[in-house]
């Protein structure tokens, strides 16, 4: 039987559970992810229902797993693969060997104990093992007389640490050698932060993902201009906005997007903040989350009854820049600033006079009105809320990678700005803050955007909001990532725009929120970037194995790589993997 061989556990029929098997003789094989299903890929299929976590494969023959990102369905079946019995080390990028601890800590808590001394022990078992690669740096894997086989990580692009995996082997004794290439996730060109994945000089076998191999992505502009039209109309509905995200990567773009955001309209927004009332909580609680909210004695919206009746007197420069918040209660009493009433936007509706240009911002909106405008969101002072303790570390991994950011990236930090620690980030740490935020969000309809963690809306913080809110038409759900099919997010995403409903947690709920979708925002390449990583190639692989997404988005991917290399008169093997 000729060598290499491989095997697909996971990712060849759906685009979760990532796991592929490398068998480069009878005795040596290498592992390239171990990830989690996700959606009706967490069935076996015709398996009534049975789940797909344990370890069904044996493990004799593996001499190492090589970690392509962090993700959890590229990762998050390891906890198993090690109560299976798997011994070896754990290769992956510098970055990923800082991330990847945090992540599997929170899949062991989610999957086996929650009990810290257990966590500490498993944690410092996986730390053990991680063996951290330089990207672009040769490792020899296995030196015999049979077999030399070594790995090499390049960039990815898809989130901070990724890699794209080559794999040399030769067979000296055959006098045979071949180039494996496994893609993991492409990212995006133009990506923030990161540097665009360059394709390896050559391949004889390709592993090519193919989630998003049968659609374009919009450019970076684009999406970025959607972004804010459609929060801006979101917002309009006088209502919150509620992006579910995944704790790592899209999370971070999207703050570093809304920072953009946020530093443009402020320019235009500076005059206007000097004249119209501001509702702030002192500029400090920024940094340390929702601190205020977990003094508070009551948890109760402020009513429109606490508003002041007294003119407020202009804003420091510090009060401007501070996150829009509800102030404890014991606060309240006492203090000039008070919240809006529910439902009203902030910094832009009420009652109160400006004595010092004769200006009331209700006078104001009465104009935009008359002449036919919609009152336009003050971007500054609208609070971006990220209730995801996850991604709050991740986040702070983030900043320390510094190093990996691209120019953009790291011209705005020399520039003073701050992409992922802006004043009107708000982080929300402990699950009573967490409740507290839902409960005042849901009781008022404030203008907000809150960024919770379950990208998919399977789990995490998000099943929270989405519980409370999505049976009421002023609040909106924007998604920016994939939603896999049997997800309740892919359900909220197709039947929402219909007035449907969606099981949480084996309840159903009606949704009559707004339901809105922006693809540019996905971390993977699209249909051209995938096409591109191949055709970049010096010397364009003669098999290509598509995995990593749904029936017809492989085979549209496939269809147009053989179009490309008819082309090109190249002959090849490209089939989706099913």
């Amino acid at each position: 039987m000729g060598y290499p061989q491989i095997e697909h556990h996971g990712a060849k029929d759906g685009v979760t559970g990532s796991c592929h098997q490398l068998d480069m003789n009878a005795t040596t094989s290498l592992l390239v992810d171990c990830g989690l299903f996700q959606g009706d890929d967490a069935s076996i299929p015709s398996g009534e229902g049975g789940s797909r976590l344990p370890i069904d494969f044996p493990l004799d023959s593996i001499k190492a797993l090589v970690v392509t990102h962090v993700h959890i369905d590229h990762v998050g079946r390891i906890p198993y693969l090690l109560a299976a019995g798997f011994a070896g080390p754990i290769l992956c990028s510098e970055a990923s060997a800082k991330l990847l601890p945090i992540v599997l800590e929170d899949a062991f808590k989610l999957s086996f104990s929650r009990d810290q001394q257990r966590i500490e022990r498993y944690i410092d078992i996986v730390e053990s093992r991680l063996v951290a690669l330089p990207y672009q740096h040769w490792f020899t894997l296995v030196d015999t007389e049979e077999l030399n086989a070594r790995i090499r990580l390049q960039r990815a692009g898809h989130i901070i640490g990724s890699a794209y995996v080559e794999i040399d082997l030769n067979y000296p004794q055959a006098g045979e050698s071949k180039r494996i290439v496994f893609s993991g996730d492409l990212g995006a060109p133009h990506a923030p932060f990161l540097m665009p994945p360059q394709p390896p000089e050559r391949a004889d076998i390709l592993v090519l993902e193919s989630t998003y191999g049968d659609r374009l992505h919009e450019d970076r502009q684009t999406r970025r201009q959607r972004l804010e039209a459609v929060i801006e109309q979101a917002l309009q509905d006088q209502g919150t906005v509620l992006i579910p995200a995944f704790s790592i990567g899209r999370t971070q773009e999207l703050l570093y997007e809304l920072e953009e955001i946020i530093h443009t309209r402020s320019v235009g927004a500076s005059s206007l903040a000097n004249v119209l009332p501001s509702e702030t909580v002192p500029a400090s609680s920024a940094s340390v989350g929702a601190s205020l909210l977990a003094n508070s004695t009551t948890d109760r919206p402020p009513l429109a009854t606490e508003m002041s009746a007294t003119p407020i007197p202009p804003l420091s420069t510090e009060e401007r820049a501070a996150p829009v918040l509800p102030l404890p209660s014991e606060k309240r009493a006492n203090s000039d600033h008070l919240p809006l009433p529910s439902g009203e936007r902030a910094g832009v509706r009420g009652r109160e006079t400006m004595p010092e240009n004769g200006i009331t911002s209700e006078s104001a909106e009465v104009r935009a009105e008359t002449a036919g405008d919609t009152p336009a969101t003050n971007w500054p002072k609208l609070p971006i809320i990220l209730d995801s303790p996850l991604a709050s570390r991740f986040t702070a991994a983030y900043r320390e990678l510094k190093p990996l950011w691209n120019q953009e990236a790291r011209d705005r930090v020399q520039a003073g700005r701050r992409p992922l620690s802006f004043e009107q980030l708000v982080t929300i740490d402990s699950h009573s803050d967490h409740q507290r935020i839902v409960n005042h969000l849901t009781q008022t309809a404030r203008p907000a955007i809150v960024i919770a963690g379950g990208g998919m809306c399977s789990g995490g913080r998000i099943v929270n909001y989405l519980k409370a809110m999505l049976g009421d038409k002023r609040h909106n759900v924007l998604f920016v990532g994939y939603q896999a099919k049997g997800t309740p997010g892919h359900a909220i995403q197709t039947y929402g725009p219909e007035g449907g409903y969606v099981d949480l947690d084996g309840e159903r709920f009606d949704i009559r929120a707004g339901i809105s979708s922006i693809g540019g925002y996905s971390a993977h390449a699209d249909q051209n970037g995938l096409v591109d990583f191949v055709t970049g190639m010096q010397q364009w692989p003669t098999e290509i194995r598509v995995v990593h997404g749904e029936q017809k988005a492989k085979q549209a991917l496939a269809d147009v790589l053989r179009v490309q290399y008819a082309a090109c008169e190249v002959s090849i093997q490209a089939e989706p993997t099913d």
